[in-house]
């Protein structure tokens, strides 16, 4: 059954995952764990990176926007006597900007220079690079942005249409990685995984599918991969536009580095969210574009020297997996732990081990989804829950029917916590115990019903009976079963009881019960005495002894059978002699009981008798009342 479940929850998780439902969540998820992991501690910062940035205050220096291209030509001719490795532009220059055209021009020519395009949007609309720059030096600066407005990805190749058709176009950080690997004599490479993956160093970019991760509808076209943040803010050391001049940076700064250069200043409206920040609220901060495009490129150069791998995505089939294995241990735990203090701390112990388990694959470098395996956990064990909810009301309802009465609350629980135990494929298997039967029957009651209305005769047969029976309950036995106006009562069954205490117990609280049946019966005779009724006389039998307990029947009709020689004998006791009645209630007992007792009653031997039925004699006693020591 937990298996079917679990399987149906996974099935149901997985298809409503596909539909992007629970995509939002998984991204929420997904920042959680990127915040923790910086709380951890953040790598140092790159010092391959450089990045100048135009802040607000060189804006209010230059007092020119947008910079002019003598400005830009400037800023460029400044750090080239420093020898960069790669200055990566992230700034638009298709249209000029005078006066210094020419300048820039011949500035952006230079072999190290990488400037920016806009790919085309869905109207067709770009941005071009700047006239009279190789092909190989242009990346596109487009960020790939989530329908919550959080960048989490990055776009390492895009396409871009050109006259001689559709040409491959790398992104700007892409661009300067390469320039500075190929230094270091790394190039890309085709992967051994897939000739069509591009593999740096020891590592293969793997793109990101559609349904890997978190991502279940959201358009993966293009060469994405997973963006891996260094840094909650900037990953580089910065200096900014006024600082290069004035020539006021170091040169070893500069030198062999990679320099991205870009706009800062809030009113650039250069701005993003990232894991960092909560999208659509009050956000703390957001981060530039220049400093996202330094994100990137400390990334692919970690990954292509092995510093620090990519972030690897789980596929469609291992996610299903991961969510059946998850909703099976929910189900097996719900379906095990019945107690509802117990079932709550387990589930609440379960998601947060699915949420350890993740964050530690997460601090590997591996993003499995979190929410909908959650989801899982809390479907399965919530249909489990249903499903015994259900089971324990058909068991207790059978429970109760196959007792056939009412049983004392102490009784009533113990039956309910040990359910398991003595059900077994829809009836009380057949258990051997040691128990003590007592029948009752009213003395003459034939002969009384036929000068009595029927009416009034189940008037006070009722009242008889309840007050029988509230004296059964309040010294924890059972009814068996009514015969007329007589009854089976049992104590000690149907929870088996071993030990020669609980046996003693047994018989003691049969005996304590005949006695507060005599003490009722006075009381329902002085109220029949007021009303001109005959009075009632009763006999009441005791034994001790083994019996078999278990449901008789088929699935229509059970009743609870305590089947076994100690029955007979407990009958025979209560019919012996039916002529012998000393007091209007009559308790015998045999010698097997009495030796239970443990001298806690006043009793009359009335010898070694022959019962009707039977060839052995047995001692039998007369219950007296209590004992006086």
């Amino acid at each position: 059954m937990v298996t079917l479940v679990s399987v149906g929850v996974s099935l149901t998780v997985l298809g409503v995952n596909q539909l992007g439902i629970l995509e939002s969540a998984e991204w929420l998820a997904y920042d959680q764990m990127v915040r923790l992991r910086h709380l951890l501690g953040e790598p140092p910062l790159d010092d391959r990176l450089l990045l100048v940035t135009i802040t607000e205050e060189d804006l209010q220096e230059i007092q020119a926007l947008p910079l002019t291209d003598q400005t830009i030509a400037t800023v460029l001719a400044h750090l080239q006597t420093h020898q960069p490795a790669a200055i990566g532009l992230d700034i638009y220059r298709a249209i000029p900007q005078p006066p210094g055209q020419g300048e820039l021009g011949e500035q952006i020519r230079a072999e190290n220079v990488v400037v920016i395009t806009k790919l085309p949007d869905v109207s067709g609309t770009g941005i071009p690079a700047p006239e009279g720059v190789d092909p190989d030096r242009i990346g596109f600066n487009d960020v790939v942005v989530d329908a919550d407005g959080t960048i989490r990805r990055s776009l390492i190749m895009g396409e871009q249409v050109t006259p001689e058709g559709p040409q491959v176009i790398f992104s700007l950080s892409l661009r300067l990685a390469l320039r500075y690997l190929a230094l270091q004599n790394i190039t890309p490479q085709s992967s051994v995984v897939n000739p069509h993956y591009m593999q740096l160093g020891p590592s293969t970019f793997v793109p990101l599918q559609p349904g890997s991760g978190g991502y279940a509808r959201t358009d993966a076209g293009g060469y994405q991969v997973l963006l891996d943040y260094r840094h909650s803010l900037a990953p580089a050391r910065q200096v900014t536009l006024m600082e290069v001049l004035q020539n006021q940076v170091d040169p070893d700064w500069v030198r062999g580095k990679i320099i991205l250069i870009g706009m800062t200043a809030p009113s650039g409206k250069d701005l993003f969210y990232t894991p960092f920040t909560r999208a659509g609220i009050a956000a703390t901060h957001q981060m530039p574009g220049v400093f996202i495009h330094a994100q990137m490129v400390s990334q692919y150069l970690d990954a292509a020297t092995g510093a620090r791998s990519l972030i690897w995505l789980s596929v469609p089939w291992q996610e299903a997996l991961w969510c059946l294995g998850w909703a099976l241990l929910a189900g097996t735990v719900a379906w095990r732990l019945r107690h509802p203090v117990a079932f709550a701390l387990s589930q609440n112990g379960l998601l947060m081990a699915l949420a350890a388990v993740g964050f530690s694959l997460f601090l590997q470098r591996a993003w499995v989804p979190i929410v909908a395996p959650t989801v899982g956990i809390v479907g399965t064990s919530g249909i489990v829950l249903a499903y015994q909810a259900q089971q324990s009301a058909r068991q207790r309802q059978m429970m109760l029917m196959l007792l056939g009465q009412n049983t004392s609350p102490e009784i009533a629980d113990a039956l309910w916590e040990n359910r398991d135990r003595l059900l077994k494929s829809g009836k009380l298997p057949g258990q051997k115990t040691t128990a003590t039967m007592l029948f009752t029957d009213i003395r003459g009651f034939s002969t009384l019903a036929e000068v009595t209305p029927p009416e009034q005769l189940l008037d006070w047969l009722n009242e008889y009976l309840s007050a029988m029976t509230d004296a059964i309950q309040t010294h924890h036995g059972i009814v068996n079963k009514f015969t007329g106006d007589g009854l089976l009562a049992v104590f000690g069954v149907p929870i088996t009881r071993n030990t020669p205490e609980a046996i003693a117990q047994d018989a003691q609280n049969a005996v304590h019960c005949a006695l507060t049946m005599a003490a009722c019966m006075d009381r329902l005779n002085q109220h029949r005495q007021t009303r001109n009724q005959p009075l009632l006389q009763m006999r009441v039998g005791i034994f001790t002894g083994a019996v078999v307990v278990g449901s008789l029947g088929g699935q229509t009709r059970m009743e609870y059978g305590i089947i076994g020689d100690s029955v007979n004998i407990a009958s025979r006791l209560e019919s012996f002699d039916k002529t012998r009645q000393p007091t209007p209630c009559r308790i015998l007992i045999g010698e097997d009981t009495l030796a239970y007792l443990q001298n806690q009653f006043q009793v009359e031997s009335w010898g070694a008798l022959t019962l009707k039925g039977r060839h052995a004699p047995i001692g039998v006693y007369r219950v007296l009342a209590h004992s006086t020591l």
